[in-house]
């Protein structure tokens, strides 16, 4: 791979002694006085003629040497980095960041390291892409280059999202947000979009519709569509969750053709899934599978792959295993292995929050015995003893499973009932220090307003984040957060979710007819959004489902 690179370097210098040196020698007399502004328009006026606009490439990069400009032989080689192949372009950003090292210069190693870093994001090489930008943020925060800050904190904010963290991205997008509003339009108009993905993330629909429509009306207003399609493309996925299906398939397949022509695979295959699963859940499978099977070309050319699209091979696994395509069924299984071994190496942070419907192991066992049964069914007599002891291993499996689990739930329980939550005084101590930056006054101010706020039990509301909260407690939502992890232990979303579990649990000891509500109607006397957040925060902070510990509560009533 890299002898290829250096190959094409070599090509693009034979390219130089090609071009016609009359030709040459007229433009070098016209650029002689012409500063780099003049330059670099030159080199985008002839994006049609490469050539050509290698000629300029080259006159940029040479006079800045010549001149031993040290800014500008970065900014000479960035050019090369944007108007060169996409396999050349990791060899630039290297020259880019041994010039900047010569220069000495802060600001210009850190915006060499975070080109870098937004090379291999583009490529969705995230780990490496992390990497850089936390270089860049070593040398850039140790100026005063307020730009170069900002963009440092939107990558870093980009990669946060990407891994799953975000309350800690949607901080840093609204601090981006404030800043480029009047600093940088395309930038300000990027950070709202992403504002609006961690918001639908987390289930604040209602927030990442507000972001949609804000984020049009803002390109709008500042003459800059670039990103409609884009928030149109959010506002559909966000239609999904909302259950309005028509509705997502209708703003994403108008958002496709405009995200494909700007090369962006990955909103692509994202547009593709969720357009799948709309009509899979207007039980319409054979509308549905033309889409999944273009997330598995993409995965196939580019390797791409986050958490949510793993359900596309469940999915394609659950059609064809109703069809009894054990052909297919084999194909996906092994896709399905592969997608989980990258998501294992690239979400580290990931790997232990996602719901994985299949289970490794069960999985290659099953793929097992499908290409036993594939591959001998010939053999039906042998076949059918197989299915059955499979069958009955798997039953013995679970039914040893089943007493297993119970037997952990009790314990569980009894533990929960002798000691149901961490005191907030033991709290204080198990976490560390962070909140020296606020006054003793505000820190006193927040915690008579969250002892009220606990003792009202505000935290039923549906739909409470720390912005919002903040704003109703007129203080920072950073504070305020620092506050809570400081003296209650825990981060923000735990926080709420940990005082409606007990207050639910609470509710439940006393009240038998609580006891007689599903998880749904449970998740609304509380406050959750969705029930299966309620099961999630229920279960994170019991160790066990509902439907158990009604049980063993009957049994004490009893």
């Amino acid at each position: 791979m890299i002898i290829k690179k250096y190959i094409l370097i070599i090509i693009l210098c034979l390219i130089d002694q090609i071009y016609p040196q009359e030709i040459k020698s007229k433009i070098s007399d016209t650029l002689n006085r012409k500063d780099y502004d003049y330059l670099f328009e030159r080199i985008e006026d002839a994006a049609d003629d490469k050539i050509k606009q290698l000629y300029y490439l080259q006159y940029f990069l040479n006079k800045a040497k010549r001149e031993k400009n040290s800014e500008e032989i970065v900014n000479g080689y960035k050019n090369y980095l944007h108007y060169s192949p996409e396999r050349l372009k990791i060899v630039y950003a290297d020259s880019m960041i041994y010039a900047a090292k010569k220069s000495l210069d802060n600001a210009l190693i850190g915006s060499s390291y975070l080109s870098k870093g937004i090379v291999y994001y583009a490529r969705k090489e995230h780990k490496n892409a992390l990497d850089n930008y936390l270089i860049a943020d070593d040398f850039i925060s140790k100026t005063n280059d307020k730009y170069l800050i900002y963009k440092v904190k939107y990558n870093i904010a980009s990669i946060k999202y990407f891994l799953g963290f975000y309350d800690e991205a949607i901080s840093l997008f609204i601090e981006c947000i404030d800043y480029y509003k009047d600093e940088n339009t395309r930038a300000y108009l990027n950070s709202l979009h992403l504002l609006g993905l961690c918001y639908n993330r987390i289930g604040n629909y209602g927030f990442c519709s507000e972001i949609n429509k804000k984020g049009i009306e803002e390109g709008v207003r500042l003459s800059n569509i670039e990103m409609q399609n884009y928030f149109i493309h959010s506002e559909g996925i966000n239609q999904y969750f909302k259950n309005n299906y028509a509705e997502a398939i209708k703003k994403i397949n108008y958002s496709i053709p405009s995200i494909r022509e700007n090369k962006d695979f990955g909103n692509e295959s994202v547009g593709y899934f969720y357009i799948g699963k709309s009509y899979w859940n207007l039980h319409k499978p054979e509308m549905a599978l033309p889409y999944f099977v273009k997330v598995d070309k993409i995965f196939d050319s580019k390797g791409y792959m986050r958490p949510d699209l793993r359900q596309n091979y469940e999915l394609l696994l659950k059609y064809y295993k109703s069809k009894k395509d054990f052909q297919k069924q084999l194909y996906y299984t092994d896709k399905l292995l592969k997608a989980d071994s990258i998501l294992d190496n690239k979400f580290i942070y990931l790997s232990g929050r996602v719901r994985k419907i299949y289970d490794t192991k069960l999985l290659l066992a099953d793929k097992q015995r499908i290409e036993n049964l594939f591959n001998k069914r010939k053999y039906n007599d042998l076949i059918f003893i197989g299915v059955i002891t499979a069958m009955f291993i798997v039953l013995l499996f679970f039914v040893y499973r089943h007493f297993k689990i119970k037997s952990i739930y009790k314990l569980r329980y009894e533990e929960y009932m002798q000691n149901n939550k961490i005191s907030y005084k033991d709290a204080v101590n198990i976490v560390p220090k962070g909140i020296e930056e606020i006054s003793e006054d505000k820190v006193a101010e927040i915690l008579i307003k969250l002892e009220k706020f606990e003792h009202d039990k505000k935290y039923l509301e549906k739909d409470l984040n720390s912005i919002k909260l903040a704003a109703a407690f007129g203080c920072n939502p950073k504070y305020l957060s620092k506050v809570i992890y400081h003296y209650r232990g825990k981060k923000f979303v735990k926080y709420i979710s940990d005082l409606k579990i007990d207050h639910l649990i609470t509710l439940m000891k006393e009240d038998k007819k609580i006891r007689k509500y599903n998880n749904t109607a449970l998740a609304d006397e509380v406050g959750f959004s969705t029930t299966q957040k309620f099961s999630q925060a229920f279960y994170a902070k019991t160790g066990f489902p509902t439907s158990y510990f009604v049980e063993e509560i009957n049994k004490s009533s009893e």
